[in-house]
């Protein structure tokens, strides 16, 4: 019997899905995908290895649901489909399940360059006639290739029987052109006397078999759920919860798998819907719930309605809001918006709505749903300010099925979030750790997505639009930051408090281990671990220096091999000349204005070498695990050394007076600051070999003495212009948004492209990092990891000091930084101030001593890990060492 669906892709494709984008200089000649094609197909071994393979370009890298293998074989939970351009046509072809890695870890992605040196060819052999390209071995290459655009038409993966690709990097996003933007409105003639009410269901549904029409309004809307699995068969395996109302009461609606792909994005908050043919059902009872507006609305919980394609086929429509009438009775959507100076007073869990002006937004991350699992939860932080404290929100925003808003939020947009939950420590003295993270219910709305929102009545909501008519643009742009390492929550003050709120299954990890943990760790996958070790050395490392190291590594563009040399910061941001601009200008418009537009697709640099000087790339093949992911090397540089009078002529003592930081009360930190610009007290020590002292460096006697003997030695200290936060430049904010957001499934190239790199944005931290290493217990292995000190002076409230003030040593490099950073405001002294004494005192009481440090993980792509230092507990104290050991047997 013939295939009845011949065009899923392989062998008996349509050809123009192979010819695809024919663009470029090639597009004239013989494809040499196609030609490869072919070979393959036609070899007796179904595999061969091109000889010398021309570099090709990747349009696409897809995921989607893996089938299950026969017992007790193990197997990836997905598989990837990877579209390949060589100017002529296009191919897609099957990524090789032992490959998946390069994915994972962003070395192969949309817009990569790369040569095919292997490839097989696979038959379907429960089908007839159908087969496909796998690709086996891959080398990257740079260099920019002939245009490809976008594929046109996505048919089903090439692979198994599903029907649909999943999104890149998490479940719970729409994909794929079988996702509706929007169902047509019709006019539809409601007849009111055939109508049922929620009450009468709830009295009489076991009674019945079919139910009259409902007339409903949607309250509240959740994320999807995908609840595929490889051993199931279903083919769209999505769920999506709704609270509607009438004029009874509210209920659960609950929108089963494919019906989600057709209703999902039109079923918005607000939306009245006429209902036919559905189903009731008993409640699940362990689902979430949200915090209905209107607190006197009845909640109907014991049942739900459940919308299907079959058993029965259900009909909705939806009624244009213009058409409903009053006499219905349908509820208006109610919220719950608070204000940043009610905020401290609110309890834990507390739901509400907020809207502010964002002025910080973090880099997209993702945390692992269960250990050693492949599907991830997406996040960001977010601050915003609404007029009413000194203090911003901040916000912890998962995705909420809404990529076109997630990817989209930039400093100075208004930023919207419903059914917001209150996380407050209750343990902790400062209000700082209290912070908003959405919940299942939660959506977020951005510049160009308020128009027609039910939440534009509320009065809040008018208010804070009011405020902003009366705040400069241009003040406001001064304190706007986007992207980098953003260290929040803090780990709690107490350790046996961070014992219980970790979940893994060991506490403390092994040095020795952290490679391990750094190398399984997938594309912007954030973890944070906890290693016994002892503070061994600490060397500060300005701008300057980090600069000169970076300009001698080879940085290589996504699509391109050449090698550039490290960038200065830029100019001051773009701001209008109007400096008095009101942001109602811009801003306020959203809640008329259209949606927001897609950002362009940006060239971002790949720091793959740290050597003092440029060496030619050589080629890598992408085929084996063990080559997926490394410690990165610290580079070497000269240590300055400064003498007394050479400090005298730095002037430091010009700033000796000034309030530099201030704490949360307005006073200034004393003893931290005084330290800083205390000419006399940094030169107490001798600066001889002998104390292991240098001007920005200090080393203890004990690893002076192990150094040379370890066994393994993990160098991670590396800063790469990811890990810093940037002032945001409005003229640039695609560029920003594109480089903070994932990498994309699908290649979009532009028609202009900006010469931009990362590096020319300015740095919104401090003047430098330091080098922090940590020595294991047993004194055989050492890990050098890094510590960011972030002070914005522009908005001293983004980056709080006060949340590390009880970690003694953390808290000297934070505050002498923030020192530093205040002092050369005016370009003065810039990178010539050497380690404190404040800094070395700490690190001297820490000297041959056990201590926790927790270590903020994080996978950049291609080799770029970070590791930076969170915080540092001592074993010593009370209450910390037992609860430790009782913590891990209890796990």
């Amino acid at each position: 019997m013939q295939d009845p669906t011949p065009d899923r892709g392989g062998s008996p494709r349509p050809a123009e899905e192979r010819r695809g984008a024919a663009a470029g200089p090639a597009s004239g000649g013989t494809s040499w995908l196609q030609r490869v094609f072919e070979e393959v197909r036609g070899s007796s071994q179904l595999s061969v290895a091109p000889a010398e393979p021309p570099p090709v370009t990747v349009v696409a890298v897809e995921r989607y649901l893996a089938e299950a293998p026969p017992p007790p074989a193990a197997a990836p939970q997905y598989w990837y489909d990877v579209t390949l351009a060589d100017g002529a046509c296009q191919e897609r072809c099957y990524l090789a399940p032992r490959l998946n890695g390069l994915v994972q870890r962003a070395h192969l992605r949309a817009g990569a360059r790369l040569r095919l040196t292997r490839c097989s060819y696979l038959y379907d052999e429960k089908r007839l006639n159908y087969g496909f390209l796998c690709l086996e071995e891959l080398e990257r290459v740079g260099g920019a290739g002939p245009p490809a655009d976008p594929p046109r038409h996505r048919p089903p993966p090439l692979r198994g029987e599903k029907k649909h690709y999943l999104p890149l990097w998490n479940n719970e996003d729409p994909y794929g052109e079988m996702w509706v933007a929007d169902k047509p409105q019709a006019q539809v003639d409601v007849d009111v006397s055939k109508l049922t009410s929620l009450g009468q269901l709830e009295m009489t549904w076991r009674s019945r078999v079919h139910f009259h029409p409902l007339l409903v309004r949607v309250l509240h809307k959740s994320r999807l759920r995908y609840y595929g699995k490889p051993e199931k068969k279903l083919d769209m395996p999505y769920q999506a919860y709704f609270e509607v109302a009438d004029g009874s009461g509210m209920m659960s609606m609950v929108l089963w798998n494919s019906l989600c792909p057709e209703w999902y994005n039109s079923m918005k908050v607000g939306t009245v819907l006429l209902l036919e043919q559905y189903a009731i059902k008993t409640s699940y009872p362990f689902k979430t719930q949200p915090t209905p507006g209107d607190s006197q609305m009845k909640r109907f919980a014991t049942i739900e309605i459940s919308l299907n394609v079959r058993d029965p086929p259900t009909k909705i429509r939806i009624i244009p809001e213009e058409t409903v009438k009053p006499e219905w009775g349908l509820p208006e959507v109610k919220y719950r918006f608070i204000t940043r100076s009610e905020l401290d007073d609110l309890p834990n869990n507390h739901s509400c709505d907020v809207i502010g002006l964002v002025t910080f937004v973090g880099r997209a991350e993702r945390a692992r749903k269960r250990e050693h699992g492949e599907d991830f939860w997406l996040y960001r932080w977010a601050h915003a300010i609404d007029g009413t404290s000194d203090q911003p929100f901040i916000l912890e925003l998962f995705a909420t099925s809404q990529p076109e808003v997630f990817e989209h939020i930039h400093p100075m947009t208004y930023l919207v979030c419903t059914q917001m939950r209150v996380v407050r420590d209750l343990t902790e003295n400062s209000s700082s750790t209290t912070y908003l993270t959405t919940s299942n219910e939660s959506q977020i709305f951005i510049t160009g997505w308020h128009k027609g929102q039910p939440y534009t009545k509320d009065t809040k909501v008018k208010n804070f639009i009011q405020w902003t008519k009366t705040q400069s643009e241009a003040d406001q742009m001064k304190k706007t930051v986007i992207g980098g390492y953003y260290p929040f929550p803090r780990p709690p003050n107490n350790f046996v408090k961070y014992c219980k709120n970790n979940k893994v299954e060991s506490v403390l990890k092994a040095i020795g281990e952290t490679g391990k943990e750094i190398e399984d760790l997938h594309y912007r996958e954030h973890k944070r671990i906890a290693v016994q070790g002892i503070i061994s050395a600490i060397r500060y490392v300005s701008c300057s220096s980090a600069a000169e190291e970076a300009s001698g590594a080879e940085l290589v563009q996504k699509d391109t091999s050449q090698s550039l040399e490290s960038s200065a910061m830029s100019k001051e941001d773009c701001v209008p000349k109007d400096k008095n601009t009101s942001l109602q200008n811009k801003e306020v418009k959203s809640f008329l204005g259209p949606h927001y537009t897609s950002g362009e697709q940006h060239q971002h640099q790949v720091l793959l070498s740290k050597k003092g000087s440029v060496k030619r790339k050589i080629p890598r093949r992408l085929n084996t695990a063990a080559e997926q992911g490394t410690a990165s090397v610290i580079p070497v540089s000269p240590y300055p050394y400064f003498t007394r009078s050479a400090r005298r002529k730095l002037a430091l003592d010009e700033f000796q007076h000034e309030d530099f930081v201030q704490d949360k009360n307005g006073q200034a930190v004393s003893e931290s600051l005084q330290h800083c610009t205390d000419r006399e007290g940094m030169s107490d020590i001798p600066e001889t070999e002998e104390t292991g002292r240098t001007c920005d460096s200090w080393q203890s006697d004990l690893w002076a003495q192990v150094k040379d003997k370890l066994m393994k030695y993990l160098h991670h200290s590396t800063i790469f212009p990811e890990s810093i936060p940037r002032k945001f430049d409005y003229v640039h904010k695609d560029l920003l948004m594109q480089q903070y957001n994932l990498h994309a499934a699908v290649h979009q190239p532009k028609e202009t492209r900006t010469d931009k790199n990362i590096n020319e944005f300015k740095s919104a931290s401090g003047l430098g990092y330091y080098e922090v290493t940590v020595l294991g217990i047993n004194h055989d292995v050492a890990i050098d990891v890094a510590f960011l000190p972030l002070f914005c002076p522009e908005d001293p409230h983004l980056f709080q000091l006060e949340d590390i003030q009880n970690d003694t040593l953390l808290s000297c490099m934070s505050c002498i930084s923030a020192c530093q950073q205040k002092a050369t405001s005016n370009e003065r002294l810039r990178d010539m101030f050497p380690l404190s004494n404040e800094i070395v005192k700490a690190a001297m009481d820490l000297d041959g001593k056990h201590v926790v440090c927790i270590l903020d993980i994080c996978h950049l792509g291609d080799d770029k890990v970070e590791v930076f230092l969170s915080k540092i507990y001592k074993t010593v104290e009370p209450g910390v060492l037992d609860p430790v050991n009782s913590c891990i047997l209890s796990t």
